[in-house]
């Protein structure tokens, strides 16, 4: 199981993954997921990988190599995309590349052509732009309205996200709540765990502002995670009590 989030606000883009693979109680090890592809003042782009390991390490492969154009014959890489978009679709294609070539393979081994990627970064001239591409090639792109972008195991991480980030906010909010949402994953779903990857690309910069794995002796992330336990409690200790229930009488 994976957990991958971005989250694009005015600031800039905040990118961040856990490294758990699991293939059984007692074969988990650890793969890097959020990958990152930069020319210093020309383009940084990272892409996070949900799903098959196998897949997702082919599709990256592609498009770091190069991929074919039908068209032209000429070979395309990652690295020499004129846009952000055009990027995104050089992505989906290899992803039906690899779905062409194995599909057929998987499907006779019962295994299915699962994965998801988030795409995310800048190209000079263009703005900071955040994708979410399916296991058919096709994407979507992260608004305003909606700024951020989940894949892999989301649900335990979502609920922080929907009530505090917004376009608006501050992208070192925007990095805490990124934080917070992947440490309410991994108290729920023992499949996503440390060492996490983060990245964060401010607006216009190219060039990225952090590029750090937090691992098990992290001293920030640890206080994260205590100071949010704490908060939480004392959050709901402070509602008051609901007037639905009888009032008891004291114990003797």
């Amino acid at each position: 199981m994976t957990y991958c989030c971005g989250i694009l606000v005015r600031e800039g883009l905040v990118m961040i993954a856990d490294t758990r693979t699991n293939a059984g109680l007692d074969n988990i090890s650890t793969f890097r997921k959020l990958h990152v592809f930069r020319r210093d003042g020309e383009r940084v782009m990272m892409i996070a990988t949900a799903g098959n390991l196998s897949l997702t390490q082919n599709i990256i492969n592609h498009v770091t190599e190069g991929l074919e154009n039908p068209d032209t014959g000429a070979l395309e890489r990652l690295m020499d995309a004129p846009s952000m978009f055009a990027a995104a679709e050089l992505i989906g294609r290899a992803v039906r590349k690899v779905r062409d070539v194995q599909g057929d393979a998987l499907e006779s081994a019962r295994i299915s052509f699962d994965l998801t990627l988030l795409f995310g970064g800048q190209i000079a001239g263009g703005r900071t732009r955040l994708f979410m591409i399916y296991s058919a090639g096709n994407f979507i792109e992260a608004t305003q309205d909606t700024p951020y972008l989940q894949i892999g195991e989301h649900k335990y991480g979502k609920p922080v996200l929907d009530r505090a980030v917004a376009y608006d906010t501050s992208v070192d909010e925007a990095l805490k709540l990124a934080l917070v949402s992947m440490d309410s994953t991994m108290r729920s779903n023992l499949g996503v765990g440390l060492p996490i990857d983060i990245a964060v690309l401010p607006r216009d910069q190219l060039s990225l502002e952090v590029d750090h794995r937090i691992d098990n002796a992290d001293p920030y992330f640890h206080d994260l995670r205590d100071r949010w336990s704490v908060a939480l409690r004392a959050a709901h200790m402070s509602i008051p009590r609901p007037p639905y229930l009888k009032k008891l009488p004291p114990p003797a």
